[in-house]
């Protein structure tokens, strides 16, 4: 199984028909998941063990999304063919919306005002590269803001971090992935548990007070993830202390509608709304759309997004409706997105089996269609 994640390609798909071949296949329950990270990005998980992991848990199709990269989505594609699984392919980036009506607001990011999360669906396949160059001079960008972050979160916390060191050996920039900010994190995470005795008194000195749940993990000597466990702790309380505005790296969200027009894809505006408790366990309280979100289904329609991309399992039903109400008066394409970074989190959602979310199973049939015609 460890195999799956190996650093030779050749080695992971392999794996991948082997196990495919030794395990009795599991039955088609109707879950679908566009949303999937990948080591590409952030995430415990190669495009192959991410894809086996989808399929042994009941998925009938999975798609990759990956944070301003495409670097996993062959492998992911290749995977999907050994062992018989429908897949879409697709990438995320932020977008600047300072020049739109949504200037000033927090849209989606919970980090910078008029930046906002959007994704590119169903990438047709000859057009990979293309978006792959798209995104190399933002990659660019992005790791000379990250340097700057680390360098601050260095000084925040009084452990040194280097960005060439630490953080980018946790990623596979060299190989056309990308560098975020839980890959910051993460590092300091693997720090702190390395050098820290007590991890909780040392987060306490940092005036950072974990939740109950959070502290069971920490304490747990057994825990095997305890630094995906103390990065979700971080990145609830730390990203505002030493995050810098992204700039160069976000382009204009008029040029990436543009340019994923241009290849073929789905553009795709992704819904945050007001966040109470988080799923995920990484946001904090805080309002995000949901007070202007006539304006916002008037300007992401009127910009000229093909769809919008939520997940069921972190909203309320009443939120849901409201969102599935405007994208109906704007013609926008719905699509299924519990985006999966961490060990902890389940690949199935078990939301999306009510009828209500019936329309996500046959969008991403829809997306799997799409990216496949030439």
């Amino acid at each position: 199984m460890d195999l799956l994640n190996s650093n030779s390609l050749e080695e992971r798909l392999s794996e991948i028909e082997k196990l495919f071949k030794e395990t009795e296949k599991p039955e088609k329950l109707g879950y679908v998941n566009n949303h999937i990270h990948t080591f590409y990005s952030f995430s415990p998980y190669s495009p192959t063990k991410a894809l086996w992991l989808a399929y042994t848990s009941g998925l009938e199709t999975a798609g990759i999304m990956d944070h301003d990269s495409v670097g996993g989505c062959r492998e992911f594609l290749k995977a999907g063919e050994i062992i018989g699984m429908a897949t879409t392919i697709g990438a995320e980036c932020r977008a600047d919306f300072s020049k739109t009506s949504l200037a000033g607001k927090r849209i989606n990011n919970p980090d910078q005002k008029s930046i906002a999360y959007m994704t590119i669906h169903s990438i047709p396949h000859k057009n990979i590269d293309k978006v792959a160059d798209f995104f190399a001079p933002l990659t660019k960008a992005r790791c000379e803001r990250n340097k700057k972050m680390t360098e601050k979160l260095s000084s925040i916390t009084g452990i040194s971090l280097d960005f060439e060191r630490d953080v980018v050996p946790l990623s596979k920039l060299s190989e056309g992935g990308s560098v975020t900010e839980r890959h910051i994190l993460f590092a300091l995470a693997k720090k702190i548990l390395a050098e820290k005795s007590d991890v909780l008194a040392f987060l306490s000195e940092l005036g950072i007070t974990p939740s109950e749940k959070a502290k069971a993990f920490l304490q747990d000597k057994d825990n095997k993830i305890a630094d995906y466990d103390l990065l979700n702790v971080l990145k609830g309380s730390l990203v505002e202390q030493f995050y810098i505005d992204a700039t160069d790296e976000c382009a204009d969200v008029k040029d990436v509608l543009a340019f994923s027009k241009e290849v073929g894809a789905i553009a795709a505006y992704a819904y945050l709304g007001d966040v109470g408790d988080s799923v995920t366990g990484d946001k904090k309280t805080q309002k995000f759309e949901d007070d202007y979100l006539p304006e916002l289904f008037e300007e992401i329609s009127s910009l000229g997004f093909d769809a919008v991309t939520y997940m069921p399992s972190r909203n309320t039903m009443e939120q849901l409706l409201k969102v599935k109400e405007f994208a109906k008066k704007y013609n926008l394409m719905e699509i299924s997105g519990e985006d999966i970074n961490s060990p902890r989190q389940q690949f199935i959602c078990p939301a999306i089996k009510n009828p209500v979310f019936a329309n996500l199973y046959d969008s991403t049939w829809e997306l799997i269609r799409h990216e496949r015609q030439e």
